[in-house]
């Protein structure tokens, strides 16, 4: 008979494990099932990693650029064995963490394995050479099992050595030359960091602007920033086969369809999106539904079609950020475990790409606004106003802003520009709390910063044409 549980969570990434924790705590006798490493994505190969990478890079960077600050140095290199020991020092803490919390939870069972659906409600636990370690029932079940790199099946990849954003952290040595292929978030953190600490660095766009779920001129001011530090930009390209390089062990040679020469790569990595881990989940057998792309279908209350069933974070594609996963994470236990009637549906859309300067973003793109046909006001500003950014050097980047002309409120704003991740949480409360946007027009902001100059910019709002 299969062990019994009052809950079950699959996997411990940013909203399992929390999710884990208040279900145990609550009473219920809780499991919660991992294949991998404690901490899914995000502090394994995603935020964590990659956000350590990038202060390296931002250092790099600073230090270069001091004598234009009137600060003297010499010849910069940059380690990146010494990048990569400190980035696995921050990982190592904060998936021991995880697992040291979850491990001492009352109520809390840990197991260490691959979880499939045999039925609606009862679960297998292999290991990893496939053999039965456990089966478990449970009344609730969780599902946060995340997602994975996507790569393209070109002619000949089976040939090459080629990267993903997981393995790519893990060397130790600078690419002399990293092709990437891929124009969006994941594709431009790293072209800038690898490009800040000394690579050559290539991008291979397949339309014709990065960032294409941006407004356009956003996209054409990350371009400006990334191509200022040097990366190269190739667009209306698609690579359609790889091979070996026929005089260099390890390097790859890129054909294109088009009338273009072949490139050459001593790294290449695929930036091609991502795919959800439901292919072996079992999810037939419970009679959970998918999506054309994997993604597990849920309801506002992040409720699956089969009843006692929820799917969280990533492979829910309601969300792809750490904060939307944990805010799934808040939406189910609101909801299951306090009273609370919240819903994804009314979630405000708010997320950063973190290049630097970061391209901050929360509610309605200046397209999305144009294509509902509401009357609308608009303000744009360019970071060279800002005080703080002109004091810091670095005045790259523009703020946006869009507010519905009747009720006043703020629809979508944007920041591209120094410390613009921190900054767009003025729009993102002021969204949140539904107030209409003179009660941050007038609100006194601290001086020097950021965040001052979006009195400012409110008061340039004007009817959109």
């Amino acid at each position: 008979m299969p062990q019994h549980f009052d809950a079950v969570v699959i996997g411990t990434g940013q909203g399992g494990s929390p999710l884990a924790v208040r279900l145990a705590q609550s009473g219920r006798q809780t499991a919660v099932i991992e294949r991998g490493d404690f901490g899914g994505t995000c502090v394994n190969v995603g935020c964590t990693p990659t956000k350590s990478c990038v202060a390296s890079a931002r250092a790099a960077h600073v230090v270069r650029h001091a004598a234009e600050l009137g600060v003297q140095v010499g010849l910069i290199t940059v380690d990146l064995a010494a990048v990569k020991a400190r980035k696995d020092r921050i990982i190592g803490q904060s998936r021991s963490g995880v697992e040291e919390w979850l491990r001492g939870t009352e109520n809390l069972t840990v197991f260490n394995g691959h979880a499939r659906f045999t039925s609606p409600h009862t679960l297998a636990v292999t290991g990893l050479d496939g053999q039965l370690l456990e089966e478990l029932s449970a009344g609730e079940i969780f599902i946060n099992a995340g997602t994975r790199a996507v790569v393209p099946p070109l002619e000949g990849i089976q040939r090459i050595p080629y990267y993903t954003n997981s393995t790519l952290l893990e060397l130790t040595e600078l690419p002399g030359h990293l092709v990437i292929v891929g124009g969006s978030y994941i594709a431009l953190e790293f072209a800038q960091v690898f490009r800040r600490f000394g690579s050559r660095v290539s991008v291979l766009v397949r339309g014709e602007r990065v960032l294409n779920r941006e407004d356009a001129d956003f996209s054409e001011s990350v371009t400006k920033a990334l191509a200022r530090d040097g990366v190269e930009f190739h667009f209306g390209v698609q690579p359609t086969r790889v091979e070996p390089h026929p005089h260099r062990a390890n390097d790859v040679c890129i054909g294109f369809e088009q009338n273009i020469p072949a490139m050459e790569a001593s790294h290449l990595l695929f930036a091609t999106g991502r795919k959800p881990n439901t292919d072996d989940l079992g999810l037939d057998a419970a009679g959970i539904e998918t999506d054309r792309h994997g993604m597990i279908v849920v309801d506002g209350q992040l409720r699956t079609s089969v009843p006692g069933v929820w799917a969280i974070g990533d492979v829910n594609g309601r969300g792809a950020f750490t904060h939307t996963s944990y805010d799934d994470y808040q939406i189910v236990a609101a909801n299951l475990l306090d009273g609370g009637a919240r819903s994804v549906d009314t979630r405000i859309v708010a997320y950063a790409v973190f290049v630097d300067p970061p391209l901050a973003r929360a509610g309605m793109s200046e397209a999305q606004v144009r294509e509902s046909g509401r009357a609308a006001l608009i303000a744009t500003m360019p970071m060279s106003r800002v005080g703080r950014a002109r004091e810091r050097g670095e005045t790259d980047g523009f703020m946006k802003v869009l507010a519905d002309a009747k009720s006043k409120q703020i629809l979508g704003a944007a920041i591209h520009g120094i410390e613009g991740d921190e900054a767009i949480h003025t729009f993102i409360d002021i969204m949140t709390a539904a107030a209409p946007y003179p009660t941050l027009q007038y609100a006194m902001h601290v001086h020097p910063t950021i965040s001052e100059l979006v009195p400012t910019l409110l008061d340039g709002l004007e009817p959109m044409e």
